[in-house]
């Protein structure tokens, strides 16, 4: 079947319709334009987008808050289009591309390059996997970067652990609740009130709705898995049975500066360790979520599909914490 095919690229428009801005700030500061269709370097591949899916990190980067947001571009965005979690197919590829040819279906995390938010979009060939063929383009869009998340913060979960996630109704928090049950945990679902009926149907033991309940005066956890951390290190700290840990991933600067510093040293001090989450990034950390999503033990909830035009909604949807798993742009409009 690859034979078939143009061996480096195939016919391209001449523009692309991108959702662009150019200064931090609200919804309000995103506009369609139209691009140059971007060309792939020598060891990048260029995609036509299908479906991307949204992330908290695009909420964060099109508001420049919190102020790692701004890593590379403190005045103004480095990347004038938004969006990491991409699913497609391959237009083009650079010369030195070897594992992917033109026409192969694909999917990838490309937060280093973003893009996503537009017709097509380049990324490192190192940070795509060809997409199973027992999932839709919108459901492999979801996976790279919450699929990462939520299997590298749900490691080392054994059975009959008490495992709390914070955060649990979104895209990361979807599938670190379904990994820690699966691994035989007991796990309590954080988020507001709203959400509590759609993690108990994950498989969340208990649910907190985090306006009426502090889930850190609760009995102690043996994991907490933090997906929105703001509070004090002394308030995780209290979470904690003895040999505990606490991960966190993204949230208020002073909680995570709090956390690798006097957090690190009170792990030491009581033996419940604490820490920022280093996510790892490529397919070695996505893939293995997309092989239990097609056994049918990993499950894909997503919430809302919009256009491109209608991608400053599809943020403030994600960035208010309205969602219910995940959220995906389909740029063209296609069957997904």
């Amino acid at each position: 079947m690859h034979d078939e095919l143009p061996a480096r690229e195939v016919q391209r428009p001449i523009g692309v319709r991108a959702v662009v801005y150019d200064r931090y700030g609200p919804p309000g500061v995103l506009r369609i334009e139209d691009l140059t269709v971007p060309s792939p370097g020598t060891n990048q591949v260029l995609v036509e987008v299908v479906a991307t899916s949204v992330n908290l990190s695009d909420w964060e980067g099109l508001l420049g808050s919190p102020l790692y947001a701004r890593i590379g571009g403190l005045r103004a965005p480095k990347r004038r289009v938004l969006g990491s979690d991409i699913a497609g197919r391959v237009a083009a590829v650079g010369g030195g591309v070897t594992r992917f040819r033109v026409g192969d279906e694909v999917y990838g995390d490309n937060l280093a390059l973003m893009g996503g938010f537009a017709e097509y979009a380049v990324v490192a060939d190192g940070m795509l996997a060809h997409k199973p063929e027992g999932l839709t383009f919108a459901e492999a869009s979801t996976l790279p970067q919450a699929g990462a998340i939520a299997l590298q913060g749900t490691a080392r979960v054994r059975p009959g652990q008490r495992v709390l996630v914070n955060g649990a109704g979104g895209g990361s928090g979807t599938f670190a609740i379904q990994l820690a049950a699966l691994a035989g945990a007991h796990v309590t679902g954080v988020d507001n009130a709203g959400k509590l009926d759609y993690l108990r149907g994950l498989g969340a033991d208990d649910m907190v709705d985090y306006r009426r309940s502090d889930f850190t005066r609760l009995e102690p956890f043996d994991l907490v898995l933090d997906l929105v951390a703001h509070r004090s290190v002394f308030a995780y700290r209290r979470a904690l049975a003895p040999g505990g840990r606490y991960f966190c991933v993204g949230g208020a600067v002073p909680t995570l500066l709090g956390v690798g510093t006097i957090g690190a040293v009170l792990g030491r001090l009581t033996g419940r360790r604490m820490g920022v989450l280093a996510v790892r990034q490529g397919p070695a950390h996505f893939m293995p979520a997309a092989e239990l999503c097609v056994a049918g033990d990993l499950r894909i909830r997503i919430d809302r599909t919009f256009t491109l035009d209608e991608v400053p909604q599809a943020l403030a949807y994600v960035g208010e914490g309205r969602a219910l798993g995940k959220v995906v742009v389909t740029p063209k409009g296609s069957p997904v």
